[in-house]
């Protein structure tokens, strides 16, 4: 009997340590290897938009690609400040939503608006794990701004409805004018979207914002970046 006793004390022991370990996993080593890999991430992009810079400019082609470059499947492409969620919170852009991508930093859904462009630029991120990029998400208001670079022009959105709560099968929040974001015509949107509740997946956390203004990067930042 004590045998017994002994046995499944130390299966226990066993178990409770290897669930201390994932959840250091989840919890810590998922976040430090995000932080670390969307930090890089936003280096290339800045290495990258430095030499394009430097460059001198070429003369356009007749016929352009039907997918430029800058939007090939889970590469960075432009990089997203939101105030509200601290001055240093910035993340990379990546195009697709696949669950690589999602692990490196925010991604553009494929077939939606592109950055700036008529209809709806919409973008996912996690809320917990790999970082937590939107772990604040609900903390996002009316007004506040959503701002992005593509490394020649800076874009900045103004959140109009949200946070908004609904199921991953409500896909219409996606749609060029999306369905309950208040919009009535075509526009320049921005939707933003993360998982709920903050450690499941059963619901999304929706918010929708329209483009209010745009200058080149020359300019300096815009004001919603300046302390």
């Amino acid at each position: 009997m004590r045998v017994i006793v002994r046995s499944v004390s130390e299966l226990c022991i066993t178990v409770g340590t290897l669930i201390v370990l994932f959840v250091v996993y989840v919890l810590f080593w998922t976040g430090v290897k995000a932080d670390h890999t969307m930090s890089d991430q936003i280096h290339q992009l800045q290495n990258q938009w430095s030499r394009q810079t430097a460059r001198p400019k070429a003369a356009p082609t007749p016929t352009a690609p039907a997918k430029p470059a800058a939007y090939k499947d889970g590469k960075p492409f432009a990089i997203m400040y939101i105030p509200r969620l601290g001055f240093t919170w910035n993340k990379p852009v990546l195009e697709d939503t696949s669950v690589d991508t999602l692990k490196k930093g925010l991604g553009h859904y494929a077939g939606t608006a592109r950055l700036g462009q008529v209809g709806n630029f919409a973008v996912a991120g996690h809320r917990r794990t790999y970082g937590n990029p939107f772990v604040d998400f609900p903390e996002l208001r009316r007004g506040d701004a959503v701002v992005l670079t593509d490394g020649t022009t800076w874009f900045t959105y103004r959140i109009d409805k949200g946070p908004y709560k609904t199921v991953p099968t409500d896909i219409e929040v996606i749609d060029p004018v999306p369905r309950k974001s208040g919009y009535t015509a075509s526009g320049r949107y921005l939707t933003l979207t993360t998982c709920d509740p903050e450690w499941g997946h059963s619901h999304r956390l929706i918010v929708w914002a329209h483009l209010d203004s745009t200058q080149p990067v020359e300019a300096g930042k815009p004001a919603a970046l300046r302390r």
